[in-house]
């Protein structure tokens, strides 16, 4: 409560402007948090009725008390939804080997010269490409699945300011059936063919 009435004598009574004022001590007290030590938590599975796919995720909090509660459960759910529906393969940037970094880049500097971009914006725009590959296999800079002017960092973050401990995605897992089996293409006029050949012998 007191908050809040610091947030709108500093806002001058504008409602909105109070509302980021909040935001603004919320996000800053959950970076403060960061540093402390998150070994309580949540492994979740995923893996709706008659879907072939399937999610293993674990969100570590400081308290088993937290791990409990709705809040903390909700978070660990929307991030096993968005792990079964995104192309995550690693938690964090900081994840990804120097050497696939360094092969984007290779790639998407020969995409630009190709489309004759000046040798002086290439670095640029493998940057942006860099950026986009993060956005797409890094789980925490993915868009939101509910709410996609937001990325899972920023979600992280404000259920770290709203919780009031330190949230720590630490790994996951995605199932899919069938995947990376190489399936057997069967052709039932051949294996008739074959079936009546053997017979005639």
């Amino acid at each position: 409560m007191m908050d809040c009435k610091k947030a709108l004598a500093e806002a001058g009574g504008d409602f909105a402007k109070a509302e980021d004022v909040l935001r603004k001590k919320g996000l800053s007290a959950a970076a403060k948090k960061s540093s402390r030590a998150a070994t309580e938590g949540a492994v979740r599975e995923l893996h709706p009725h008659g879907r072939k796919i399937g999610v293993l995720v674990e969100v570590n909090c400081e308290t088993d008390f937290v791990a409990r509660t709705e809040g903390f459960q909700s978070l660990v759910k929307d991030l096993a939804m968005q792990i079964r529906r995104g192309r995550a393969a690693l938690v964090r940037r900081e994840e990804v080997p120097a050497d696939v970094v360094a092969k984007e880049v290779e790639i998407a500097k020969a995409q630009a010269r190709e489309q004759k971009k000046p040798e002086a914006i290439l670095e640029k725009i493998a940057t942006g490409k860099v950026e986009k590959f993060y956005g797409e296999f890094c789980l925490l800079e993915q868009a939101f699945v509910k709410d996609d002017k937001k990325k899972i960092q920023e979600v992280v973050t404000e259920a770290i300011a709203k919780i009031g401990e330190n949230i720590q995605v630490r790994r996951f897992a995605r199932f899919v059936l069938g995947e990376g089996l190489e399936k057997k293409q069967e052709n039932l006029a051949e294996e008739v063919a074959k079936t009546a050949a053997a017979a005639q012998k």
